[in-house]
């Protein structure tokens, strides 16, 4: 397996975030085709083609259109789609064996979950794959550590990984707007309420990932016995509420997910 040339096919939010991130991370804009009819221009200059180019080999395709196009975009792709290549997919909800359906002439397919911060190299991303070997699973790792951490997740996990990774800084953004809207609502401007929340958001963020110790520990850190942060976090922990949100969440989220793999095997 190499990854010395990619064609993208859709390039939206996510696929554009991709582009992004691996063209700042240095990786040359040869090694990047786009196919998208809808775009007039795309990150770095990159070759911006409307159909999918002829007699053209690519090591690795990346599906980026919306997952209930597959059946239709599918077979426009199969020229180049052959046994040297790689399928890699963001589509939600679409797994490995209906991959496998609808490009059986590829040499492999491949799940990509990455989010948004993939575009500065911050972002978590999922990975599932059949059919390639130890050497091609390390070069598509590697591949992927340009916009984040990846991780390997078995498919059975792969659908709650979605909700944490893929769809979770979602549900970070509303905790922020959420924080700003009620300080807000407690005597802050608008400007000033998001602007403290995002920058309170971010150097927390970044301690966590630094400090040796849990999110969890650090919460309890901050809060000393009787004091002005142990009372909000009373709130917050009384009945376990802010988890059996999240897990609720979460659960709503995985579900989704699991609904939408159904619909793509119909």
């Amino acid at each position: 397996m190499s990854l010395e040339k990619t064609l993208i096919v859709g390039c939206g939010n996510m696929t554009g975030a991709m582009l992004e991130g691996w063209l700042a991370a240095g990786l040359p804009r040869e090694r990047f085709t786009v196919v998208t009819p809808s775009r007039e221009s795309v990150p770095g200059d990159v070759e911006l083609l409307r159909e999918v180019p002829e007699g053209r080999h690519f090591d690795a395709v990346l599906l980026g259109f919306k997952p209930y196009m597959l059946a239709d975009i599918a077979p426009s792709l199969q020229g180049v789609c052959g046994e040297g290549t790689t399928v890699l997919s963001v589509l939600a909800g679409v797994q490995l064996d209906t991959l496998q359906k609808h490009f059986p002439q590829a040499g492999a397919v491949a799940r990509v979950m990455p989010n948004l911060a993939c575009a500065m190299g911050k972002s978590p991303v999922a990975l599932a794959e059949e059919g390639l070997d130890e050497a091609a699973r390390d070069e598509l790792f590697e591949f992927m550590t340009n916009l984040g951490t990846p991780e390997w997740v078995g498919e059975d996990r792969y659908d709650l990984v979605t909700a944490l990774a893929g769809s979770g800084p979602a549900f970070v953004y509303r905790f922020i707007d959420a924080l700003g809207t009620a300080a807000v609502r407690l005597g802050l401007s608008e400007e000033q309420g998001r602007t403290l929340a995002v920058a309170m958001t971010e150097g927390a963020a970044a301690l966590a990932k630094a400090s040796e110790h849990s999110p969890g520990k650090l919460a309890d850190m901050v809060a000393s016995p009787g004091g002005v942060t142990r009372k909000g976090m009373d709130v917050l922990d009384e009945d376990e509420a802010l988890t059996q949100l999240m897990t609720k969440c979460l659960r709503a989220a995985r579900d989704r997910s699991v609904e939408m793999s159904r619909e793509a095997r119909d």
